[in-house]
Parts: C-alpha cells; structure tokens; sequence
C-alpha cells in the first residue's frame, strides 16, 4: 500500500501586484491628508500618476503578455494571469475614482480658498477671454501640427505618455459646402511649449491658471475657421516598457539595448487614457488608425498626465509648501574643499540624505581627481543625473589628469538605460575602463573605492551607500551613505571591484554581504541565530528597514522567526507580500511604513545578536530579483558611535505615529499620552543640533 506525502500548505502571500497598489494608494492618502501644505498635496497627486503610468507600462504590460501565454503555460503560473489582471483593474478604477475625488473635491476647493482658481475654458470672463485668444495667437499656435484622420493616413503612431488632443469637426460655416465630419489629432506641445500651466494676469489677490490644453480650446475656432463646432478632447497612451532582452554581457550588448529602447517608444499599448465626453466617431477613429485594442480602453478624464503638477505655479505662496529644509552641514566631515581625504583617514563618517548635502560626495569625487597622489578611481554608476552630472564630470576630470578610472555603468537600469549609455560612451572615449554589466545580473549596489599612495603604500578609501550617484534624487530621497578607509570594509570593496573585472566570485568577504554570492545564505544564519535565542529563552528579534518585501523563501524564514518567539518588526515603504497578521504564522511580527516628504528609500538590516547589535545597511531589498539576480550589498556599521546613530534614526521610524500606516494602510495612531513623533521632520532636528553642538554653521 502506497501513501503519498501530504501537500504542505501554501505560504501565506499578498499578491505583489495588489500590495503595490496599496502602496500607491499610501500616497494618495497624503494627498487627501489636510495637515500636509496645500500644494505639497498637489504633487502628491502628481506622483500617484506617474507611479501608476509606469505600473501600466511595466507590471499591467507583463500581465497581458501573460495572459496571451498558451493555456498550458499560463497553469504553471500557478495564478491565472487573466483573473488578476481583472482584480488589478477593478482596483485601479477604484484608487483613480478616489484620485479624481480627491482632486474635485478637496484640492481644487482648497485652492480656491486660498484665492487660487485654476479655470478652464468654460470660466473665463470676456476679458480673460481676450487675454488668452491672444495668447494663443502670440505664444501657442506656432506650437501646433494637427493630423487629420482620414482616407490618407494609414496608420497613427501616438508617442509613449504624451497626451494629444483630438479635434472633432462639425457644421460648415458655408452651407454652399458639403456638410461633412473631420477628425484630427495633435499632440500637446508642453515641452516645447515650457510646461503645460499658463498663468493668466492677477485681479487684485486672485490668481488664475489654465491648462495649457484649455487654451487651444479656445483658439481651436482660429485653427479651424470654416466649421461652426469644434469638439476637443484628450487622449494619453502607455506602452509596454519591458526590454524584451537578455541579461547578458557581450560585444552587442549596447546595440541591444539600444535597438530596445527604439522599441520601447513602439511598444505594445498597455493603456490608452481617453475623456469620456469624447465623441464615438472620434475614439473609433483612432482606434483604427492606431490599431488599439478595446481591452486597452481605459475610461480617464478631461486631462491626463497629472504629473504635469509638478510644474504647477506656486504663485510665491510659501505657506502653501513644505518649510525649506536646506541641506545641513555635517558634523564631521570638512566644508573645505580638498581636505576629504584627511578626514575620512581619521574616522568612518556616515551620512544621511537629503538632510545632509551630496556636495561631500562630489568634493570627494574633486579632490580625488586633482589629487597627484590618487592612482585610481572605481565607481558603480546605476543612475546618474543626466547630462548634468557632477559626478561623472568628476571622473572626465580624473581621466583628464592620468587618473585609471573605472566605471561599472549599468546599461538596464529601466528608464535611466539612455542616459547611462550617453555616459558610458564619454567616458569610454575619455579612456575610461568602462564595464557595461554583468553577466545576467544587473549591478545595483553603490559603491566608489579612491586608491592613495602614501609612504610609497596603496590606502584605499570608499563610500558605499544605500542611494545612486545622482545629485537630483540626493534632495528628494532618505538615504545613507558611509564614508570608510577602514581596511575591512575597503579590501571587501576592493574585492567586488575585482569580480567586474575577472568575473570570479569574491570568496574572502567576512564583513560585507554581497549577492548573489552570500547575501541570502548569511541572512539565512542570521535568522536561524535569532530562532536559536529565543528558542533558549533569550531576547531575540530582527528589524527591517525596506523599499521591498518580496522574496517567498525569506517571507518563510521570518515566519518561522515568529513562530519561535522571535519579535519581527517590518518597516517596509512600499511592496510586502507577507501577511503580518496569518494566523498562528504573523504573532509576532509587526508591519508599518512611511509615506512623507522625502521617499524614504535606505534599508537597514538589525539583529539582536545576544546584546551585541549588528547593524547592516543595505542597497538590497528582500526580493528575489535582489537576492538572487542583482549585485548588491549589505554594509555593516563598525563604528560604535556611528551605529548607534543609524539605531536612533530608525527608531525615530519605528515611532512616528503621523506619517506611519500599518498593513491595512491605518494611521498608527499615538499610545495614550505619547508625543507626536514625525520621523522624517525628527531626524532633521537631530541632525540640525547634532551640527550646532558640533560648532558648524
């Protein structure tokens, strides 16, 4: 008699999908929360519509390409692709009914009260009217190339996230005519236009702004001037993406990505955006001449393209926008130029962005390329700030006084891929030792190694962090970075270095975790240490810090952390597909995460270890791409002073009870008699006193 092994039951998951849009909703919520400034909850709106245009280029493009898979194929799934994709629509329409609410009703009559009125055609008063018939005349018409949907065109291609207007024309003026119907399209001149608000003259303390799309509305009669009617309307398309390519370093490797970046632009629609007053002939017609499909129909608005706000004229109203938070001297590290490298030859330094100025990172960069006794510079380059990058200015300048500079440039890193490869080209024709990637892996830890001789030996300093290169992304996202000439860390630095050039694994890190080599297997031992205590009736318990929580074999592992006592607390920002409270798996572990001013995007690894802390910092989440598909690195903070540095920040995190939702996306709300806490406003305090107490200004 035969018996068959039971079926162990399905690990408890959130679908990654669906816990994105929860994320995504958490930004929406600051958009609706009335204690943020009001035109800080304008761009709010502007990033909850442009994380949702990628997640249609991107997750919403894959799932339709899966659903196209045979039957077969789609059942190893395990999830049918097409019941999901319904699930995720259905979710979407919700937040988007929600978004539009939320602009209506709160943030249009908030600006109102706030003598702002943002107008559109249909409300301006005859002088208003005249101001922007002429404007139109003097500053918009030129702008404008419409194409006509006729016989004549066999096929329309729309540009990826552009809006275009459609024009329906009706009634000829001369009745001496044939009375016939055109259809035109063109798309929205906002570039070249210099955004897409026009602000028209104050009355008294009023202020007025249209769309730019309102006023071709109103010059659309000037355009058009033999029909009685003209209908306009807007439309917005979203394609796929995904490079269709191989994760693989080779001669070509440039030319493929290359020719799919072409391809991205005449990606599979994902979504087509359309106004639902827009007339049927008119949606049909560009239907036919695009070849959209109905299922890529997607009901939107009289306006698309709401991250377009960002622009949006703050008319010089300072009470409607954050404080200015200006980036704080450091502590410890020089304001004078040139004396970085001294400074970091005394003690590890760590610094906290954007409460703290990038300009450390660019004066080191600076220093290192004038320095006659630097002998080469190694950087890993994932996102930079286009053609403006300081940073690799820097490195141009090293090369140009003999410096060896190498460059570790990633080639798909999705939606940076043309700038890096404009880099990677300028640096290669420096004479840099460019290095595109790495064999089906992309190269998303941050790391910089500076090589110095002195007394006729090579001291190597680095600076690994949690954020890109990029001075941009510096002013707007949490991140830390460690400044170290402390040899355990450097020689492991060095080593990575080393793998970009032979491609052989490191086999001596001891200090730094690095996948794919050993990042999972030693998180593994550092949970299993953590069961072990409680197990023995110690204090044991983990804290996580991340963008992402993704990655099903470490979801198990920190279920079994809570089942054997251990405390688990997830302070995760965006995607978790593990489910704090599954019964008899979750007890234990405890899940919140911040949406605020800045993103909040470095990670932090701690375990208990017995009482004696071990603090890791990190550029990877737990997620299997991380893990297992990327290099990456977990840094620890040797430092004593420095640790408990990173400790009191993230409990600052771990407190705030203003900014800080739980699983279910709730506010945690403040124990009885606990001050407010607001993570990110406490940690610039800290780090303004720490400065003062320190003497610089």
């Amino acid at each position: 008699m035969s018996t068959s092994t039971p079926t162990p039951p399905a690990l408890p998951l959130l679908n990654r999908e669906l816990s994105w849009l929860t994320f995504n909703y958490r930004v929406l919520q600051e958009a609706q929360n009335p204690n943020v400034p009001l035109l800080e909850r304008l761009k709010f709106l502007a990033i909850f519509s442009s994380n949702l245009d990628e997640y249609f280029k991107v997750r919403v493009a894959t799932l339709r390409r899966l659903v196209k898979l045979k039957k077969k194929t789609r059942a190893k799934l395990g999830e049918d692709p097409a019941d999901l994709l319904q699930t995720v629509l259905q979710e979407v329409g919700r937040q988007q009914q929600a978004f539009g609410d939320t602009f209506r009703q709160q943030i249009l009559p908030g600006l109102q009260q706030e003598h702002i009125h943002l107008i559109s055609d249909h409300d301006l008063s005859p002088t208003q009217r005249d101001w922007v018939q002429m404007y139109f005349h003097e500053h918009v018409r030129d702008l404008l190339s419409p194409v006509f949907l006729d016989d004549n065109l066999h096929h329309l291609f729309l540009r990826d996230q552009s809006v275009y207007l459609t024009f329906f024309l009706t009634h000829l003026t001369n009745k001496k005519q044939a009375d016939e119907e055109r259809v035109l399209v063109m798309e929205l001149p906002t570039k070249r236009h210099g955004g897409r608000f026009v602000r028209l003259p104050d009355e008294g303390k009023e202020h007025y702004v249209m769309f730019l799309d309102d006023v071709i509305r109103v010059g659309a009669h000037e355009l058009f001037p033999d029909y009685e009617r003209v209908q306009v309307q807007a439309i917005k398309l979203s394609r796929d993406a995904e490079l269709d390519i191989q994760e693989e370093v080779s001669s070509n490797l440039l030319t493929k990505i290359k020719s799919s970046l072409q391809k991205r632009e005449t990606g599979f629609p994902a979504r087509l955006l359309y106004d639902p007053a827009m007339p049927k002939e008119v949606l049909r017609a560009v239907m036919q001449k695009t070849g959209i499909g109905q299922d890529e129909l997607v009901e939107g608005s009289r306006y698309h393209n709401f991250r377009d706000f960002f622009g949006f004229p703050d008319f010089e109203l300072t009470h409607l926008q954050y404080e200015p938070q200006p980036p704080l001297p450091h502590p410890t590290l020089p304001a004078r130029p040139g004396t970085m490298l001294a400074a970091i030859a005394r003690q590890d330094h760590l610094l906290h962005l954007p409460y703290q100025s990038f300009s450390y990172v660019v004066n080191l960069l600076r220093e290192a390329a004038a320095d006659p006794l630097v002998n080469s510079i190694s950087i890993t380059l994932y996102r930079v700030a286009g053609s403006k990058s300081e940073v690799v200015k820097s490195l141009l300048k090293a090369l140009k006084k003999g410096k060896q500079v190498t460059v570790v440039v990633e080639l798909k890193a999705r939606f940076d891929e043309e700038s890096n490869i404009f880099w990677a080209d300028k640096l290669q024709k420096a004479g840099a030792d460019v290095i595109m990637g790495m064999p089906e892996l992309k190269v998303h830890t941050k790391l910089l190694m500076i090589t110095r001789t002195e007394n006729e030996q090579n001291r190597q300093y680095a600076y690994l962090s949690t954020g890109n290169f990029n001075e941009a992304t510096s002013r707007i996202y949490a991140d830390h970075g460690l400044f170290t000439a402390d040899p355990r860390l450097t020689q492991e630095v060095a080593a990575l270095f080393r793998y970009f050039h032979d491609r052989q694994p490191p086999t001596n890190l001891e200090h730094i975790l690095a996948a794919p080599f050993d990042l999972r297997t030693r998180l593994d031992a550092l949970v299993d240490a953590e069961i072990e205590r409680a197990q023995n009736g110690q204090e044991a318990y983990i804290i996580l810090k991340l963008n992402a929580l993704q990655d099903e074999d470490m979801i198990k592992r920190l279920y079994q952390a809570s089942q054997a006592g251990v405390r688990v607390e997830l302070l995760i920002r965006g995607i978790s597909c593990l489910i704090p409270d599954a019964a008899g798996l979750g007890d234990n572990i405890s899940q919140q995460g911040i949406v605020d001013r800045y993103l909040e995007h470095a990670r932090v690894y701690v375990f208990g270890n017995g009482g004696e802390e071990l603090v890791y910092v990190a550029s990877a989440d737990w997620m299997a791409r991380n893990l297992s598909r990327r290099v990456e690195v977990a840094f620890p903070i040797l430092d004593d002073k420095l640790r408990a540095e990173v400790r009191l920040l993230l409990d600052f995190q771990r407190q705030d009870n203003l900014k800080s939702r739980d699983y279910h996306n709730n506010f945690i709300q403040a124990e009885e008699g606990a001050a407010p806490m607001q993570a990110q406003l406490a940690t610039y305090e800290y780090l303004k006193n720490l400065t003062q107490k320190k003497g610089r200004k």
